[in-house]
């Protein structure tokens, strides 16, 4: 029997649970309708969807049939994360049961075989992710070696509370302002009994995987292809993450004057030029476990943050780019991340998002973000406008190379 001649209630079935495991890893509205509209055709299912950051709406009907739709399914979901092993499995199985390959209850059977608890090791690795990620990230910055290790140190207890907050929603509700106030209390301890520090930029590096960069891009992405609610629900989601990392700064900051704490400040770089790509190399490994990357994907992953920051850097040196660079950088990136990308999954047959993702995660402005709400909070309200633009100008950019690259080559089944 072949996947368009089963019974009708269970190809539905099959598209419900393919649509509420597609939001759970964490697919844009379009993505996410666009591949489920292209997996119901092939089917021989004619689907309705509306979709948002927290919750599905499908009808379904035959395509014979034109009085109406048969079955409508409701589900309330919660914000997805990005799961790129997941993401790639899913995909592999939509594609056996739409070629013919696999019958749509084996397909059923396969994507709840998907529903598999995270063991004590993938927790270990995933706090040791957090740490390198951060870690890696003031290297980036060039700052110092104890920045790099503050900042390692301090993700990694951001780490143990994410894990810790993941099984308790009223903790994982208040995570991200605990977060912030636990990174900049003990950054501040560090910088004013231990040794001097970069404050700042330890606690944008310590803070880096919970900002929502990644959110602001794909909400923007959701307003320019006029999924107008999606979008203006994660960007209002992205902004009151930003909101909660913002006020526990500023909480712990006042804790710290209120203790007269006296941080001691390092002004200048000290790091030498090969430690930036030390911590890109370390960076895209952290991120990769941190988006769930399968080992066989693991290079693929890796390689898609080193093309973006490289492409970064590139349009950064282009004259006519160099001047107001990094919209410009940002611009091109992601214009050859999205065509690569969009190749990549044509060529091989695999989620293109598992070069996207990790190519966009270093170019998204969620610590630019994070800066100019501080210098509001702070009363400094022309220097946090004056960084907001910035933030503007940088969405403006990535999303437009995105749509660009896009254009350019088409992608894979919107995945």
């Amino acid at each position: 029997m072949s996947a368009a001649t089963s019974p009708f209630r269970q190809r539905c079935n099959f598209i419900i649970d393919l649509a509420r495991r597609l939001h759970a890893c964490g697919m844009s509205t379009d993505r996410l309708e666009g591949a489920v509209l292209t997996v119901s055709k092939r089917l021989g299912v004619r689907t309705e969807i509306w979709c948002n950051p927290t919750g599905i709406i499908l009808s379904f009907s035959s395509p014979q049939k034109n009085d109406g739709a048969e079955i409508t399914r409701v589900l309330r979901l919660a914000p997805g994360d990005i799961n790129l092993k997941a993401l790639a499995m899913v995909d592999d199985i939509a594609e056996r049961v739409t070629d013919g390959r696999m019958e749509v209850d084996e397909g059923l059977q396969a994507l709840t075989a998907l529903d598999r608890p995270m063991g004590r090791e993938k927790l270990a690795i995933t706090v040791l992710a957090f740490g390198l990620a951060s870690g890696s990230v003031a290297a980036l910055l060039r700052t110092s070696w104890a920045d790099v290790a503050a900042s390692a140190v301090i993700g990694l207890m951001i780490g143990l509370l994410c894990v810790a907050s993941s099984s308790r929603p009223r903790l994982h509700e208040a995570s991200d302002a605990i977060a912030a106030l636990l990174a900049t209390l003990t950054a501040s301890a560090i910088a004013a009994f231990l040794t001097p520090l970069s404050l700042q930029t330890v606690v944008i590096a310590s803070l880096i995987v919970l900002m929502p960069g990644l959110m602001l891009t794909t909400a923007v992405a959701e307003l320019s292809s006029q999924n107008w609610a999606s979008g203006t629900a994660r960007f209002a989601g992205a902004t009151v993450a930003l909101l909660k990392l913002t006020f526990g700064t500023i909480v712990a900051t006042q804790a710290a004057h209120a203790l007269g704490w006296q941080p001691q400040l390092i002004s200048a770089p000290q790091l030498p030029a090969w430690a930036e790509w030390v911590g890109l190399l370390v960076g895209s490994a952290a991120f990769a476990v941190l988006f769930g990357a399968a080992r066989r994907d693991f290079l693929v992953v890796m390689a898609g943050a080193w093309i973006g920051y490289g492409l970064t850097r590139l349009g950064g040196q282009i004259p006519g780019l160099s001047s107001e660079a990094f919209a410009g950088g940002v611009f091109l990136a992601g214009l050859g991340v999205a065509m690569v990308s969009n190749a990549f999954g044509r060529i091989f047959r695999r989620p293109g998002a598992l070069l996207r993702v990790s190519g966009i995660i270093l170019l998204v402005p969620g610590s630019v973000g994070f800066r100019s709400l501080n210098f509001v909070m702070e009363r400094d309200v022309v220097l946090g406008l004056d960084t907001a633009v910035a933030v503007l100008s940088a969405l403006i950019a990535l999303v437009a190379g995105l749509l660009f690259g896009n254009l350019l080559v088409p992608p894979r089944r919107y995945l």
